[in-house]
């Protein structure tokens, strides 16, 4: 498997790029919900010590996969035979998933920056964290996290649709092959 994408298959590093961004994105929507419901600071923090810094990994992640698209790939042609709407379709979905992903990790900073948390978070004692629904970022958050969930669901479903019901291979085109 190339590097870089060819007209029908994407690269090894698309391809990386994309399942450890998916994988680690669901984990972020799991430790979100689960830090959001907690009702216990300390488990609430314990949850927010690895929903932040795998956010931050998705945001340098997310980076990588935009500089590797602008400056170093191109993506593999539509699938043959696949109408013009459902083409105009997945595209807005991948952008709306680009800005949610990232105005996730925006509204995520701000939550951090303007309640204090970052260092209470992080701290080895048992600090009470602040309420987080008394910042702005924090509704938005939460909304963005059901947009990205519903749309989640809405890529694999499509992704899933075209390899069960219409056989054309796409989800073999973001696989591991030689």
């Amino acid at each position: 498997m190339a590097l870089k994408s060819t007209k029908d298959q994407y690269g090894v590093v698309a391809v990386s790029i994309h399942w450890l961004t998916a994988t680690l994105i669901l984990i972020l929507i799991g430790s979100g919900f689960g830090a959001a419901n907690a009702v216990d600071s300390a488990a609430k923090a314990a949850i927010l010590r690895v929903h932040v810094p795998v956010a931050i990994f998705v945001l340098g992640l997310m980076i990588v996969r935009m500089l590797w698209w602008w400056l170093l790939d191109r993506k593999p042609e539509p699938i043959a035979g696949s109408p013009r709407w459902q083409e105009s379709t997945a595209h807005l979905v991948h952008i709306l998933l680009y800005v949610l992903v990232l105005g996730m990790i925006a509204t995520g900073i701000g939550l951090i920056v303007l309640s204090g948390a970052g260092p209470l978070i992080f701290a080895a004692h048992g600090a009470r964290l602040p309420d987080f629904w008394n910042y702005p970022p924090r509704l938005l958050h939460g909304t963005g996290a059901r947009l990205l969930l519903g749309l989640l669901v809405l890529h694999a479903g499509a992704a899933l649709y075209h390899h069960f019901a219409r056989r054309d291979r796409l989800l073999w085109r973001m696989w591991f092959r030689t």
